[in-house]
């Protein structure tokens, strides 16, 4: 029964449909709803907005903000609606992300650690409406999240209304799964008091001023999680090479067979990698990283992996039915955490952190396109790979080799957008190799990625490139006129090939 799950008395009697909670939001507002990599985020009120306009033919825009990407009951639904105006941080809906390179839908792509530092400020404008998932509400009118945290607790800080979604759906054992703390203004703010990936040291729910609860809108939704591509000889071989050169920093005496703490990118090539760690000689391992995904609680379930720090639970969707009936088993062992907390730059230098996100391309010199195809259409976001690449005890990049059944080389040139640039970048891997980029100089870094990491269909042409390059100078030669010539010839024949 959801009056058990509102245990705040007078909130009970603010229990809305969820066209009552949508009526809140008007023509220029700004909306914060809940959601990180499709979990936990808010799934009928944004709906219930689109079906108002749809029906009544109001002209109505807002400016939405997440956590980072949300399922298609807010991103396609909105933007079908011709709702959005402006988002930001992050995305992965198709729909969304054609709505964005046709230019009708302003993207402003962040760091995940920096958005709520900027709202808190009053840097991107007033709050109207937050819209938060929850799995309970507590006697002192605090929201207990479900599957992710994200933006959350800021949101429900800054925003002038809260809508609740209450989600019956989501399990009661989520409780205590979480921590929540907010650091405090800018200047002089206190150090950030986490030492060890399992410290807790916020609160188990998000504080709001129960005042503000607008309405909460009862729900009993599954997170619209999607399938994960398995692992391929590929991936494996990623894997195979990246568990190698991790053997081999252990008889360096750099690392031990724990390693530091880990973080793991989001989607198929990253969880792919993380589970080759399954068959490793590593142990007692640990991470602390954005999204726990179906790798990471196949760690957990055979013990390599001892605790597990993250922002939200992404999982395939047979994983999640058995992970989340099995709450219990994991609690002693995860915790989820704000993002900007999950992704605070000080935080992952501090502890060390193995980053191991995803490439689009690599160039010859290590600057890596984790976010735009062909230098101008967006795919996603940066994300959090750059609040880990930067601050990183290992910056890791991982890509196959080629693309597009061989049409597109990952290894170019020159990168047609760099969103990590050669000084962020210390490992890239493919299929074909790895490439350790510590302590090398430009020339250096380029004869290793093509002769490690580039595929042998392209590797010749990129050796007569570099040579060319070289004879013109330079620190980081370049051809210029040739440099994007590979993308060009992709824009106009289909193909990197010659």
């Amino acid at each position: 029964m959801w009056e058990e799950r509102i245990r705040h008395a007078k909130l009970r009697e603010r229990v809305v449909s969820a066209d009552e909670a949508a009526a809140c939001i008007q023509d220029g507002m700004t909306v914060g709803i809940s959601g990180f990599t499709r979990a936990g985020d808010a799934k009928v009120v944004p709906s219930a907005l689109a079906e108002r306009v749809k029906k009544t033919g109001e002209k109505l825009r807002i400016n939405l903000w997440t956590g980072a990407s949300v399922a298609e009951e807010v991103d396609r639904t909105l933007v079908e609606a011709g709702l959005v105006a402006r988002r930001m941080p992050f995305q992965s809906d198709k729909r969304m992300r054609e709505a964005i390179n046709q230019g009708d839908v302003m993207y402003v792509d962040q760091h995940l650690s920096l958005t709520v530092e900027m709202i808190r400020e009053g840097q991107l404008g007033n709050l109207d409406v937050a819209v938060l998932e929850a799995i309970a509400i507590t006697e002192d009118g605090w929201l207990i999240p479900s599957t992710s945290v994200g933006n959350s607790p800021t949101y429900a800080m800054t925003a002038d209304r809260v809508i609740v979604e209450l989600n019956t759906h989501q399990p009661l054992d989520l409780e205590g799964m979480h921590d929540i703390y907010v650091p405090g203004p800018r200047p002089h703010r206190d150090p950030i008091p986490l030492i060890e990936v399992s410290d807790r040291i916020g609160t188990p729910a998000i504080p709001v001023d129960p005042d503000k609860i607008a309405g909460i809108v009862i729900t009993d939704r599954d997170d619209h999680f999607s399938d994960l591509a398995p692992p391929d000889g590929d991936t494996e071989r990623i894997a195979g090479h990246l568990i190698e050169f991790l053997e081999h920093e252990v008889r360096s005496g750099r690392l031990t067979e724990t390693l530091r703490p880990l973080q793991s990118g989001v989607g198929a090539v990253s969880n792919a990698v993380l589970y080759g760690l399954r068959e490793s000689r590593f142990h007692d391992l640990q991470m602390y990283s954005e999204v726990l995904q179906d790798a990471a609680f196949d760690l957990l379930d055979t013990g390599r992996l001892r605790f597990a720090s993250g922002c939200a639970i992404t999982l395939s969707p047979g994983r999640a039915r058995d992970v989340l009936a099995r709450l219990g088993d994991y609690r002693a062992h995860v915790v989820l955490r704000p993002q900007e907390i999950s992704n605070h730059p000080g935080i992952i230098r501090r502890l060390g952190v193995i980053a191991m996100n995803t490439a689009l391309e690599a160039d010859i010199y290590g600057n890596v396109n984790s976010t735009h195809v062909l230098g101008t259409h967006m795919m996603n976001g940066i994300g959090g790979s750059g609040d880990f690449a930067r601050n990183a005890y290992l910056s890791i990049f991982v890509t196959k080799s080629t693309a597009k059944g061989g049409r597109i080389s990952s290894i170019v040139p020159m990168v047609s957008h760099v969103d990590h640039t050669e000084h962020d970048v210390q490992i890239i891997v493919t299929e074909q190799g790895l490439a350790d980029l510590r302590g090398l100089a430009p020339r250096e870094r380029a004869r290793l990625i093509i002769e490690r990491c580039a595929h042998p269909d392209y590797r010749d042409a990129l050796r007569e490139y570099y040579e060319a390059a070289l004879r013109l100078g330079g620190h980081t030669p370049h051809v210029l006129e040739q440099a994007l010539s590979w993308h060009v010839r992709l824009r106009d024949t289909g193909s990197m090939h010659p």
